[in-house]
């Protein structure tokens, strides 16, 4: 009997010193985080690390430990579960606008060449040939008329273009080597209606605007409309009308119309 008293003692002191003996720790591995939560913490850097189990273990513990998907280290000091840090969100760069620089007074309002027409004069230099050497007119009909060559078309051409023309006319029996030159002499006038002091036909000034061209016609009346005008042009033989600045620089035998305010 007491055999069998001292037997039992001795087991459970057995089992206490077992139940107070250090047991292995199991940390949970957390998924690898997607989407934002990708973004925001990153991914883990390495699976947490836990403790070896002390040699005290019995083996079942040991046994139901090693069936996770955990990795020891010797000692609890080798546990440094750690984050990589989480990458800078990609940095979308604002678009950069840069300003368009000023378009030039006049630009895309026909400010090509000038081409000459009705009205315009001319003075053209046939050198070494006094007698052709003169001032012509531009005719109703676009034309120019001179000695031996007779008519020329001048309408729509520029005056190089035109020099070119007269030259070749003289070549062609008249002179051996012609050498032509063409200036405008005076530019055929410009209009201006609507609602300006004086509404009129006036000589053109070479480099003029249509602010020019209502301090001509005497400056707005108190209803204009002081902010653009209608200007009527002619090129390639086709009208077309725009609405421009006043700063718009104006050709001979523009029509200019200074709008009413509605208000």
């Amino acid at each position: 009997m007491r055999a069998t008293r001292f037997l039992l003692l001795l087991m459970a002191i057995g089992l206490g010193a077992a139940a107070c003996a250090p047991q292995p720790v199991a940390y949970y591995t957390p998924a690898a985080p997607t989407g934002i939560d990708a973004a925001v913490y990153g991914a883990p850097a390495a699976r947490p690390v836990i403790a070896a189990a002390p040699a005290a273990a019995n083996a079942s513990s040991r046994g139901l430990l090693q069936s996770f998907p955990f990795a020891f280290a010797p000692g609890y000091a080798g546990y440094r579960p750690s984050y990589a840090p989480a990458a800078a969100p990609a940095q979308i760069a604002a678009p950069v606008y840069a300003p368009s620089p000023p378009p030039a007074p006049g630009a895309g309002y026909g400010s090509g060449p000038y081409t000459l027409d009705s009205g315009d004069r001319l003075r053209i230099v046939v050198f070494g040939q006094d007698g052709l050497t003169n001032s012509y007119a531009v005719d109703a009909s676009g034309h120019i008329d001179m000695p031996l060559i007779g008519s020329v078309l001048a309408r729509g051409a520029t005056t190089d273009e035109l020099a070119a023309r007269i030259a070749a006319k003289l070549r062609d029996g008249y002179v051996r080597d012609p050498h032509v030159a063409v200036e405008v002499e005076a530019y055929r006038p410009f209009f201006i209606l609507g609602e300006v002091t004086a509404p009129g036909q006036y000589p053109y000034v070479a480099n003029m605007t249509a602010e020019t061209a209502v301090a001509i016609a005497g400056g707005f009346t108190p209803r204009a409309f002081r902010k653009t005008v209608v200007v009527t042009r002619t090129l390639n033989g086709q009208q077309m009308r725009m609405v421009v600045p006043l700063n718009c620089p104006l050709r001979p035998g523009d029509t200019v119309n200074v709008q009413e305010r509605w208000f």
